[in-house]
């Protein structure tokens, strides 16, 4: 159910992007993000090991997922995340049944408390971009795009950790060589955007983004190393398309997407000529939102 999501050409976009515009939609599941490719393999590798507890850190969609996942094995899911992350995730990650331990800081917080509590417990920390299979999971993503389209100029890839970013790049460089593997931050969260320019990890103060799922201060150095391999460009964008990438979205595809699944869109937006006449696919990958946010940033949108 996580496998094999539509991919298919948004004309109504095209116009006022300039661009024909693919959109990988990784929402049509339980979870409503592209998370669980990787946490159905991280949960059933530990159910037929006879393990029954795991951990994660999350801003929220990977912690859903491995609920999920975990509760259909009879796994023990922690999931510890910011007290400031969005609500509706948090809630969705209780009601699958996982304990759920909020920390007074950011997700570098929180990262650090699940380390502590999978040595302290003995348990299999999930540590999503470094953890082979977040990235795999995400992998799959880039084998059913090669295989569905016949050619495609560029790809728009939200860059947070870095999973998707790494896992959709290593297959696309590999099948279709040719293809532009461009990343995409938020100007408010721009530690890997700025580490992949300079060639070594750049951490950054405090984040100042609506795009939590992909507000990372410190990058991993192992990820950044993959990154480099297979990226062609990271670039920022500001707040202002973010929210008109999410409104377009809406009006233009008839999807209610997060920030981090809009960054692509809002990219197009800041940079209409280098997307000119090009066949770009953006892939949007989570829609896990609060309903009275969503609406605020949607109304706010610069059209």
């Amino acid at each position: 159910m996580f496998l094999d999501t539509p991919l298919y050409r948004c004309e109504a976009l095209e116009p006022v992007l300039g661009c024909t515009v693919s959109i990988k939609l990784e929402t049509a599941n339980p979870i409503r993000s592209f998370k669980a490719r990787g946490t159905e393999l991280v949960a059933s590798q530990l159910a037929a090991r006879g393990e029954k507890a795991v951990v994660c850190a999350s801003a929220g969609n990977l912690g859903h997922a491995l609920a999920w996942s975990g509760r259909e094995r009879g796994l023990d899911v922690t999931v510890v995340a910011s007290r400031h992350a969005t609500a509706t995730k948090l809630d969705r990650i209780r009601a699958l049944g996982a304990r759920l331990e909020l920390v007074d800081g950011d997700h570098e917080l929180a990262r650090e408390r699940a380390a502590a509590i999978a040595e302290h417990e003995g348990i299999r920390l999930v540590e999503d971009s470094l953890d082979v299979e977040t990235c795999e999971g995400a992998a799959t993503i880039g084998l059913e795009l090669v295989e569905t389209l016949p050619s495609f100029d560029a790809v728009l890839i939200a860059l947070g950790g870095g999973a998707l970013a790494t896992g959709v790049g290593h297959v696309v460089k590999s099948c279709a060589p040719g293809t532009e593997m461009i990343c995409v931050q938020p100007q408010g969260a721009p530690a890997m955007t700025r580490s992949w320019h300079q060639r070594r990890v750049v951490t950054t103060g405090p984040t100042d983004t609506i795009a939590d799922g992909v507000a990372g201060r410190h990058p991993i150095p192992a990820v950044l190393d993959d990154l480099v391999l297979v990226a062609d460009d990271a670039v920022l964008v500001d707040e202002a398309s973010i929210m008109t990438g999410m409104r377009m979205i809406f009006e233009h595809a008839g999807l209610v997407v997060e920030p981090s699944a809009a960054l692509g869109i809002a990219a197009i937006l800041e940079d209409r000529d280098r997307f000119a006449g090009r066949h770009v696919v953006t892939i949007v990958c989570g829609s896990n939102v609060d309903t009275d946010t969503y609406r605020g940033w949607v109304d706010a949108a610069p059209m």
